[in-house]
């Protein structure tokens, strides 16, 4: 087939091609036409029937031209941002499977057949993974040594994906998985948003190793700004690490401090006293506010966000709005016990001075804590109610 047929055949508005090349482009007039020249021959050379779309991002040179003359289909996505761009190419795109390659030349379009290969064998999401086929300059330092993976890092932390590049722009996916992703994000924060989303569905992920080429022009990234907005994204889709963790370990250790304090036990070879006791206290009311708001978290995605986690799966099966009240109310009623014991101590010494220090800051503590897990029980029940309301309906 000439090259003249190729770009016919994947330009074609009939046709329902089998595989549908996305690029996103922002002024790449540089290199637009060979990217979609690549792609248009890769599908040839792997005997794909396809199409290349190309999603022009608000270009202010002529890149939607220059894609257009050398074969591509374009769509304008006039709203600027990474994901904005690669969601106007998904709703535009018409093949079973999508494979998605940056404009800036530092894909080889030529691997789009591995990439095919491995959604034919029963892969729903195949990421390409650079790490180990850099090309010299392709990358900086500050990304290949410490963003990247530093941040894929987490990534696997968090959501167990397994990825070894996981924000590499060359992939692909079977375009039925689109509607359970249910992909949201408008900027560079999508391509977590992808990965996470089908480690979260539990899809099946593979990978392809490629290779990494010097960038054709201006990068458009910024790595402090990006870098934050993919961990941020990370973090707030994570309320297990961003608050139950932390919430955990701060309210044991407080509560650690406190009985090693009221129990005079010797720590690192001398006794704690008052001081660390406020420290102890201190810790536990914060480590509980924090834990109550990752109960809140998790509630909130749970029921409105569509998030599925084991974990919080299985505290809200054996968990209800009473276990909660019953604890925050059994703490709180200790607390407002101690108390009470420091002002019949105080009354009966005539109003005097108070000698009940280390009573009086367990009272304190206690009451805090029991009235938060008392009333974050509520605001728990409160966001689950129209889910439990249909629950009790069946």
């Amino acid at each position: 087939m000439s090259t003249l047929e190729q770009i016919r055949a994947a330009s074609d508005p009939e046709a329902t091609p089998l595989v549908s090349v996305v690029i996103p482009c922002l002024n790449e007039e540089g290199n637009i036409e060979q990217c979609v020249r690549a792609a248009i021959e890769a599908l040839s050379a792997g005997g794909l029937s396809g199409e290349v779309l190309v999603v022009d991002n608000a270009s202010e040179d002529r890149s939607a031209e220059l894609a257009a003359a050398a074969g591509a289909r374009v769509v304008s996505e006039p709203r600027r941002g990474y994901g904005s761009a690669y969601l106007a190419g998904f709703a535009a795109a018409r093949g079973e499977y999508i494979v998605m390659a940056d404009a800036d030349l530092t894909y080889d379009f030529g691997e789009i057949p591995q990439f095919v290969a491995k959604l034919k064998d029963g892969a729903q999401l195949v990421m390409g993974n650079r790490m180990d086929n850099i090309k010299p300059g392709a990358m900086p330092w500050l990304h290949r040594y410490v963003g990247n993976p530093l941040l894929t890092g987490l990534l696997n932390l968090f959501f167990r994906t397994g990825v070894r590049d996981a924000h590499c722009g060359m992939r692909a996916l079977r375009r039925d998985v689109l509607d359970t992703l249910d992909l949201r994000t408008t900027g560079m924060e999508f391509a977590s948003e992808m990965v996470i989303r089908a480690a979260k569905e539990h899809l099946a992920i593979a990978e392809v190793d490629i290779e990494y080429h010097p960038r054709g022009g201006e990068s458009k990234l910024s790595s402090f700004r990006d870098g934050w907005r993919h961990l941020r994204f990370l973090l707030v889709h994570s309320p297990t690490y961003l608050f139950i963790v932390p919430g955990t370990l701060l309210a044991v250790v407080g509560a650690f401090v406190t009985i090693t304090v009221l129990a005079n036990i010797d720590i690192l070879g001398r006794s704690w006293n008052i001081h660390a006791l406020i420290g102890g206290a201190l810790f536990t009311i914060i480590g509980t506010q924090i834990l109550g708001l990752g109960l809140c978290a998790h509630t909130y995605g749970t029921y409105f966000m569509g998030e599925k986690d084991a974990w919080f799966d299985s505290m809200r099966a054996r968990f209800r709005l009473e276990h909660g009240l019953a604890l925050g109310g059994a703490i709180t009623v200790a607390g407002f016990a101690s108390a009470l014991v420091i002002v019949i101590q105080w009354i009966e010494h005539g109003f005097g001075a108070l000698g009940q220090e280390k009573l009086a800051i367990v009272a304190f503590e206690m009451l805090v804590v029991g009235l938060q897990i008392f009333f974050s029980s509520f605001l728990i029940s409160i966001l689950g109610l129209r889910w439990g309301d249909r629950d009790n309906s069946r």
